[in-house]
């Protein structure tokens, strides 16, 4: 055979890989379209309208370190081929494991709330018809569709009109005027000053890097059946969907709203959807705020349907129930989790500061869960491979940004906390101060578990 042939014979060989992965890929893209919800359309929105391209470098870093966080999740749930809770209570403890399950419901959960919130006041703004009312039927759509199964249908709607959304963004980019030099100082480390500053860098690197998405992908990894013998297709999935995907939506909604929207007078925490609507402006005209409430409707449904299910999952595999409808118990879990969402129908106040206020909020208890994971993926018993040096050092990096990133949100949290205790901002820095004592014993156990193990 001659060496044309054989190189013909490759390329064929690796079309038809890349023709089965892309056929085959899922997991992570539902990981990716919960990335790309109405959270961080809001937080990337404000990002660039409140402060030009001085955040660009957090947006960049976000696709980065958000497909890091999914690889090391990917690595964990293909080479156990378990869930992670089960995974922690067998290899680290029972008492650790329930700190990862309330760590990660406690984040859904006020996720669930205020995505509730903006579905219900899209819908509101669409039809005409009171959000309170809009929040109680969707509570019950979602109730009713994922505890029998037919949400897929649905899902798939809202997934094509989310997508639609983000073409335009991509489109807008080459009819908006961006200036690639301003931009370019935007890739220079900087937190703007002020509460709003480390409010929206924490919101923009929380909606990749999420306990949630961290947690779940090992249970969509064992829905889809998915094994040690996927591991390549594991690695195509995760690239594809948040490094590509999830990062060209995630720049080009930045860049838009960095030329279109910014005003240095604005006030970030008062950006609202008809405001940010206008970033669609050039290339929508005057549908551009009917296109992106339907992207904010359509995002919000397919994040809500997906959010529901992580609290089930993890309390089923703490509890030993079966992680499917076919245990009444799920059942029961997904129809608790939405019906407490329609409490986000009945909050005050615009829902676009809140959106980014809870991917901030669900950043403080990510870093915990990232060292469950390297925790584990280090442990000889809990997996069959060492885990090499590469993703160790990601791992380590991806915890300091996110420690550093919430950190910052933290500690500007504590001013406000000086005049009222009692305030959303007391029980964030409560939060932070539990996961960080948390986080830090985590490591102290590991590092005892070692010595002794070399002694």
């Amino acid at each position: 055979m001659g060496t044309g042939e054989l190189s013909h014979e490759s390329t064929a060989t690796r079309r038809e890989t890349f023709g089965r992965y892309l056929s085959k890929m899922g997991p992570a893209w539902l990981a990716g379209a919960i990335a790309a919800g109405p959270a961080t359309m809001a937080s990337v929105i404000t990002a660039g309208a409140a402060f030009e391209y001085a955040l660009l470098w957090v947006v960049v870093a976000s696709a980065v370190l958000g497909t890091t966080a999914q690889y090391l999740s990917m690595r964990l749930g293909l080479l156990t081929e378990s869930g992670i809770v089960a995974v922690v209570e067998e290899h680290v403890g029972e008492f650790w494991a329930w700190v990862l399950v309330i760590d990660a419901v406690l984040a859904s959960g006020l996720a669930q709330i205020v995505i509730m919130k903006t579905l219900a006041d899209v819908s509101a703004a669409i039809t005409g018809v009171d959000a309170r009312l809009w929040g109680l039927a969707w509570a019950a759509i979602l109730a009713i569709g994922l505890a029998a199964g037919g949400y897929s249908i649905a899902e798939l709607g809202a997934k094509v009109i989310v997508s639609a959304v983000v073409l335009a963004f991509v489109a807008s980019v080459f009819v908006v005027p961006i200036d690639p030099g301003a931009a370019a100082t935007g890739l220079v480390p900087v937190i703007p000053d002020g509460l709003s500053g480390a409010l929206i860098a924490a919101g923009v690197l929380g909606g990749a890097v999420h306990i949630t998405l961290v947690t779940m992908h090992t249970y969509t990894l064992r829905a889809r059946g998915w094994t040690r013998e996927d591991y390549e297709l594991g690695l195509f999935d995760v690239g594809s969907s948040m490094f590509v995907a999830f990062g060209i939506f995630s720049l080009a909604t930045f860049l838009v709203a960095a030329s279109v929207l910014y005003t240095p007078d604005l006030v970030a925490t008062e950006l609202d959807a008809a405001a940010a609507a206008e970033a669609l402006g050039p290339l929508a005209g005057e549908y551009a705020q009917w296109l992106f409430l339907l992207g904010l409707w359509g995002a919000a449904i397919s994040t809500l349907g997906a959010n529901t299910v992580v609290p089930p999952y993890l309390l089923a595999d703490k509890l030993g129930w079966e992680p499917d409808v076919s245990d009444t118990r799920f059942q029961a879990a997904i129809v608790a989790v939405a019906a407490a969402g329609a409490i986000g129908a009945f909050l005050e106040g615009a829902f676009f500061p809140l959106l980014v206020l809870v991917l901030a909020f669900g950043l403080i208890g990510t870093p915990f869960a990232l060292v469950v994971v390297l925790y584990l993926l280090n442990h000889p018993d809990a997996v069959p491979e060492p885990n090499p040096r590469f993703a160790n050092a990601g791992g380590v990096i991806l915890v300091g940004v996110a420690a550093v990133t919430a950190g910052s949100f933290v500690r500007d949290e504590l001013s406000v906390v000086a005049t009222d205790p009692l305030s959303m901002s007391g029980f964030v820095v409560a939060f932070a101060l539990v996961m960080t004592v948390a986080t830090g014993g985590l490591i102290g156990k590991y590092v005892l578990t070692v010595r002794s193990s070399t002694d």
